[in-house]
């Protein structure tokens, strides 16, 4: 970044060609308008940034293809220096000549040719310096074929433009194509400004333009077109008095035949600009924050930090009457109200310190009203100005400072990510590093392969509702990640869902493909492992399975429900999973949902899903088979119409029971305040025809130990975690035999044999045991016995009463006794 020193931001508005109604694509889908396609190529012109270039901000589409682009914007240019009428010292035109040239060869660099260059459209910083506006019309426009006035001025257009004319293709099908314009043809643009101001006039300005481009067009035959142009103009004698440097330059510049005539970078690279070149810097990109290169922060605390809050005057544009031709017109946007809005923020608020991982870092704590702002719903603060200043600038010193801080940054997260850095924030969470790009440019994406068509088939039909996405531009970044993943990952195979799971990590990261295909192979081996191999009927049919016991777990009396009227996950859940809800919710939703989930371990999916049947709990209870059916073919649009974030993950209240197919983690209990994911849990592994007798989940015995505070090889133990209320937050039943139970069991736990507890109605059968089992009721209950069959018909056996928080300790009371953790009663004297 820049310092923008007396910057402000400005606004230029144009319309997009207006396509016919009755034409169709290929696909026999409706044409892509024209807008959408200069908002996706608009794009990139965001991530170009040199000091010589006007940074771009952001474009917005209205009605009638009409698009308003933001940009970095000065009030003085060119122009004005001409209005002066006095000729430019030649050091002081050779100085421009080269900032100009500095950014156009930058430009060049990124295959961005000007074509629009004139007096008004080379701004002039505090300092003097050049700053080329509009730089990105021509690329954003198709090359002139997305809008229906031409772009460039014709006193400055080089011949070659002239002669050919405004080219439009009639085939708006076709994809976007090369430039028909190249870097010389700037060149010629430069040459007759820099001439102009030399001799302090414009020129032509008085003869029609139809007169002006045959006396350019006319000049191919003239051997030295500088002469010629001073003669014509009344200015040789100024013209001969020009330094030889300046002739020179103003002579290769003004090269009829664009074969002969120099490029941007070639000119740099000549003596011309041997002394002036020595009073600038070269420019150097700064690092990624994915690169081979070290990177550092140059930061530097400026004397006086009130001057971040140094307010200026307001500026108004003309109000005047636009066609849907060009308007060149840049109006000036007023900062004063952001200014006034930010005024008050202490300026030690643009470098906050970093303090160790023990402390809180949140600058939520710093104020009162950020205090206050932290607590509002997610929604707000996500538009609450100040907050989000404060949380941008912690997240960007965090993030330079990745992946030695990725601890906090995770500790951040888990109160709020900000919108504007969620892309660089998730790939933190996902534990993306290296150089990322390098691995991306090695991927052969361009041979085709098999998969191609149906990626062709897809990508038209994901997320087209995004004016980004749906652009060409969109499309061809999709094809390309996508065809990546599936050449990288020669093991998996393509499965219809990858296109809705790459949709997020493309938006976020649009300029940035190897981000995104970095972002989504991280993602998928921790939250879809497995799931896209050639037969994954085997993980989904477990994930399912499992996801069926968590609804249990929650909510028996759903659970009961559903599965009476036949109404399984295989019937609605299997696209939760395989495009971890991107399927069911809008982006917009899916961001805030994922900030959540990154935060997760591969388990946490398994609770969205059951937040999700607690959204429908009520309509589903009062439904039958077909009624659900319809319920959930229209899910998307059901969540789509919802003004506020759907989920609640806390509605699953008490414990997150998040249990984990075999074949990845471990199941793991753990406080609904908390989401911190423990590993190094084992459990073994279970055949799915077993998984599937089974109703309720499993515990380790690891988490048992642990939540029970179970220590020593003697016996002894720590009291067991309690509730607020007073009352331990599980309970141990034992279902072995009463003889079984006295040689040794776990310490707290009640024993209720297995062959008594029910009646054969299926009711328990009053004891002392079962009256404080049901006094439990809503709590954990961890069901322990010999033989893993027998806890499972007791589990399910609870289920069917109604028992929520019921499982089962993952290999019985022979995993607790090699622990030395077995309690055996005194005997009685």
């Amino acid at each position: 970044m820049f310092p923008l020193k007396d910057a402000q931001l400005g606004a230029f508005t144009f319309f997009a060609s207006a396509l016919p109604h009755d034409v169709c694509g290929s696909n026999g889908l409706p044409l892509t308008p024209n807008s959408i396609r200069i908002l996706g190529r608009f794009q990139i012109l965001k991530a170009i940034s040199h000091p010589r270039l006007c940074q771009y901000v952001d474009i917005s589409r209205g009605k009638h293809e009409r698009l308003v682009v933001v940009t970095e914007h000065y009030e003085r240019s060119l122009e004005d220096l001409l209005k002066e009428r006095k000729p430019i010292s030649p050091g002081r035109v050779l100085q421009i000549a080269f900032e100009v040239l500095e950014g156009l060869e930058y430009m060049n660099k990124h295959r961005l040719v000007h074509r629009a260059l004139a007096p008004h459209n080379i701004l002039l910083d505090c300092e003097g310096h050049v700053k080329l506006a509009k730089f990105g019309l021509y690329h954003m426009t198709g090359y002139n074929a997305d809008v229906d006035f031409p772009i460039g001025y014709p006193s400055y257009l080089a011949p070659e433009v002239i002669a050919q004319g405004m080219v439009k293709s009639a085939d708006h099908t076709q994809s976007d194509r090369s430039s028909p314009s190249g870097p010389k043809v700037d060149v010629w643009s430069l040459g007759v400004m820099l001439f102009e101001l030399c001799v302090g006039r414009k020129l032509l300005q008085n003869v029609d333009i139809s007169e002006r481009l045959k006396f350019i067009l006319n000049l191919d035959c003239v051997d030295d077109i500088l002469t010629v142009i001073s003669e014509e103009h009344g200015c040789l004698e100024i013209t001969m008095d020009l330094p030889k440097d300046v002739q020179t330059l103003l002579r290769k510049c003004l090269t009829f035949h664009p074969s002969t005539r120099p490029t941007p970078a070639g000119l740099l690279q000549d003596n011309l600009f041997s002394e002036v070149s020595a009073l600038y810097k070269p420019f150097r990109k700064p690092d990624g924050l994915f690169s081979s290169s070290l990177r550092c922060a140059d930061l530097i605390i400026p004397e006086d930090l009130r001057t971040f809050c140094k307010e200026d005057g307001e500026s108004f544009g003309q109000v005047r009457d636009r066609s849907f031709l060009l308007d060149d017109t840049t109006l000036t946007l007023s900062l004063c109200q952001l200014k006034n809005r930010l005024k008050d923020v202490a300026g030690e608020a643009f470098y906050p310190l970093l303090e160790d991982e023990q402390s809180t870092i949140s600058p939520s704590n710093s104020n009162h009203e950020l205090t206050a702002a932290a607590t509002l719903p997610l929604i707000i603060r996500e538009r609450d100005t100040e907050y989000q200043l404060h949380r941008i600038v912690l997240f960007d010193r965090l993030l330079k400072a990745y992946p030695y801080k990725k601890n906090q940054i995770w500790k951040e997260a888990r109160a709020d990510i900000p919108p504007l850095v969620r892309g660089l924030t998730w790939a933190a969470l996902l534990g993306v590093e290296g150089d990322i790009q390098a691995k991306y440019d090695a991927i052969d994406k361009d041979t085709p392969i098999p998969t191609d068509r149906q990626i062709e088939v897809d990508i038209p039909r994901c997320h087209q509702y995004d004016e980004l996405l749906s652009s060409p531009e969109g499309h061809r970044k999709f094809r390309r990640v996508l065809k990546a993943w599936v050449v990288s990952h020669q093991d998996l195979v393509y499965w219809q869902g990858l296109d809705s799971l790459c949709a997020p990590f493309l938006y976020l990261n649009f300029n940035h493909e190897a981000l995104a295909y970095a972002c989504m192979s991280a993602f998928i081996p921790k939250y879809l492992y497995n799931f896209f191999l050639k037969d994954n009927s085997h993980v989904i049919q477990e994930y399912l399975t499992v996801f069926s016991q968590m609804i249990a777990f929650h909510d028996p009396e759903l659970s009961n429900h559903l599965n009476e009227i036949g109404f399984i996950p295989d019937l609605y859940a299997i696209p939760w999973f395989l495009t971890m809800f991107t399927h069911v919710f809008p982006l917009h939703k899916i961001f805030h949902l994922w900030d959540t989930l990154l935060l997760g371990n591969s388990s946490f999916p398994f609770c969205i899903g059951v937040a999700i049947l607690q959204q429908l709990r009520d309509r589903l209870l009062a439904n039958g088979f077909n009624e659900c059916i319809l319920l959930f073919s229209d899910l998307p649009a059901f969540f789509k119409n919802m003004c506020v974030f759907p989920l609640d993950v806390s509605q699953v209240d008490g414990y997150l029971f998040l249990g984990s197919v075999s074949s990845t983690a471990s199941v793991e209990l753990l406080d609904d305040n908390e989401l911190s994911i423990k590993s190094g849990s084992s459990r073994e592994s279970i055949r799915l025809n077993e998984l599937k007798t089974e109703v309720s989940p499993r515990i380790s015995a690891e988490d048992l130990i642990d939540l029970c505070e179970l220590s020593g090889p003697t016996g002894s133990k720590m009291p067991t975690k309690k509730t607020k209320s007073g009352k331990p937050k599980l309970l141990v039943v034992d279902i072995r035999s009463i003889e079984e139970f006295a040689r040794g069991h776990i310490s707290g736990s009640i024993n209720i044999p297995y062959s008594s507890a029910f009646s054969p109605d299926g009711d328990l059968i009053q004891c002392a045991s079962t009256s404080l089992l049901q006094s439990f009721k809503g709590r954990v209950v961890v069901v322990v016995g010999n033989v893993v069959r027998n806890a499972a018909e007791f589990t399910a056996h609870l289920v069917k009463l109604g028992y929520p928080r019921i499982c089962i300790l993952d290999g019985g009371i022979n995993k607790m006794k090699p622990t030395g953790l077995l309690m055996v009663p005194s005997p009685q004297i």
